[in-house]
């Protein structure tokens, strides 16, 4: 049977991808950044998942306002980086693992009742590259095969807390029933708080995204009630991704471990959140 092993929550903001892709991680600005993630990269290096989901958020890039699906399961063998405008990063293409991929589908939809929309052909974006690049660095293919969860938090109306922890449940339920013996990761990622347009561009909130940290580990159920229009305020325009950490969270036992947490600011015009957790 597969077996989960944990899950991370992380940012994803492009910069840090352009730090790692022009050899920039040592350099001053981003060294404090690239230290606080490596305890969670030895982490990773240990635990060994054969297939990690990601749960991240399309920029404009594979989905657009003409196609928006509120949750979306790469179904594919393979997830090449996308164009974002400045040519695709240099990374490896995902290898996904359609297997799996159309038994967490079956499940949450049969199950579940989740409408999840499959994707059979899918580039995926710095919300999805960047979390990889920071638990595997640089190699010359990924160690491990990838599922991208697409998820909507861009245009209204998004997703709830709720439903994204919801989710989470349902998704760990469908891994349990996985038969074939693999190991099985998620990455929840997107925020914490930042903002990139109007008057209040370059808000960081660090008290309320330390917070967050606080209640992903020990209350999340807390964090299921915060509504858009809170973390909107707090958090700033962007800073609603953080709901995305919640379906990695949902998948998890009540009670967790914390392996590791970092946080650090900036990160560009962002704060930097990072989490490992281990059912306890």
């Amino acid at each position: 049977m597969a077996k989960f092993v944990g899950g991370v929550g992380t940012s994803h903001v492009p910069s840090i991808g352009a730090a790692i892709d022009h050899a920039k991680t040592q350099d001053p600005y981003w060294k404090p950044l690239f230290d606080g993630v490596a305890p969670a990269r030895e982490w990773m290096d240990a635990v060994k998942p054969d297939v990690v989901i990601v749960i991240y958020n399309d920029h404009a890039s594979r989905f657009g306002l003409d196609l928006t699906p509120t949750f979306a399961i790469g179904m594919a063998e393979e997830f090449p980086p996308h164009d974002e405008g400045y040519g695709p990063r240099p990374v490896p293409v995902c290898q996904g693992d359609p297997d799996l991929a159309w038994h967490l589908t079956e499940s949450l939809v049969l199950k579940d009742e989740f409408d999840v929309a499959m994707v059979g052909e899918m580039s995926v974006d710095h919300g999805l590259t960047v979390p990889l690049s920071l638990m595997f660095g640089q190699p010359d293919q990924w160690p491990c095969r990838v599922i991208p969860l697409c998820v909507n938090v861009i245009q209204y109306p998004q997703p709830t807390a709720l439903r994204c922890f919801k989710l989470g449940q349902a998704l760990r339920r469908a891994i349990d029933s996985y038969g074939p013996d693999i190991k099985v990761a998620l990455l929840g990622t997107g925020g914490m708080s930042h903002q990139l347009q109007g008057e209040r561009a370059g808000l960081i909130n660090a008290a309320y995204d330390q917070r967050w940290l606080d209640c992903m580990a020990n209350d999340p159920l807390s964090l299921t009630k915060v509504g858009h229009t809170e973390l909107l305020r707090e958090a700033g325009s962007e800073g609603l991704e953080i709901i995305m950490w919640l379906i990695m969270r949902g998948a998890m036992n009540e009670s967790v471990r914390q392996i590791h947490r970092f946080y650090h600011v900036p990160a560009s015009n962002t704060a930097f959140g990072l989490l490992v957790l281990e059912d306890a």
